[in-house]
């Protein structure tokens, strides 16, 4: 095949195919959006179990994050989509994805949130304390608006790895950009030119929200 032809491919499909890419983008960005808004509420709890003075609950935290960060996201996935049905739980594939994506991100983002956490001088801490706060507040009013200056950047990259983990949901065929690229290969039975096309897409939508990490590291930095 020649250049021109794939070049002549390539666009043709970008055209005639334009809403399906789009209906990709948006399935792709909902999954990465569900997975880190869920995955920082659950991974602050994570995380403050992790940092638990109780054994237990520390131990439970430990375990939490070691399990998801050490086992493979196919994997995992793979066990919400055959695993749930087994014991009474039926999901719809986008909702089985959701979850699994949702609980692999937790593991992640509590590493973020408390290493964030553990950033702020301890002084901090016992300043709040003896003004009469207790751990609650203490965390809430002084700990984390300080900690939120590191963890915010993370987050932000964390959603751009998101997006690109997302592609392995095409396996359940949820509508993201690599089941779009299913789609349009088995109805073209062309190749590279949607492969080509996507990876573009990816590209792009990384690479923006990248810079835009990058814009707002130095916006924190400067403050």
């Amino acid at each position: 095949m020649t250049f021109e032809i794939m070049l002549d491919n390539i666009l043709r499909v970008a055209r005639d195919y334009s809403g399906l890419f789009i209906q990709g983008i948006g399935y792709t960005l909902l999954l990465a959006f569900i997975a880190v808004t869920c995955g920082t509420i659950l991974g602050t709890l994570v995380a403050l179990l992790k940092m638990s003075s109780k054994k237990i609950l520390s131990v439970l935290g430990t375990a939490y994050i070691e399990l998801f960060r050490n086992t493979p996201l196919l994997l995992q996935l793979y066990i919400f989509m055959f695993l749930l049905p087994e014991i009474g739980i039926n999901l719809s594939p986008f909702a089985a994805v959701s979850v699994g994506l949702v609980l692999n991100t937790t593991a992640y983002i509590s590493e973020i949130i408390r290493s964030g956490i553990q950033s702020v001088d301890h002084g901090q801490t016992e300043a709040a304390r003896s003004l009469g706060l207790n751990h609650v507040q203490t965390l809430r009013m002084v700990v984390l608006p300080q900690a939120m200056r590191n963890i915010l950047p993370a987050l932000a990259n964390e959603f751009v790895t998101d997006i690109k983990e997302t592609s392995l949901a095409s396996t359940f065929f949820v509508g993201d950009l690599m089941t779009t690229y299913r789609t349009i290969n088995g109805a073209t039975f062309l190749t590279l030119e949607p492969l080509f096309v996507v990876g573009i897409i990816y590209f792009a939508l990384s690479f923006t929200l990248s810079k835009l990490v990058a814009f707002l590291e130095r916006r924190l930095r400067a403050e």
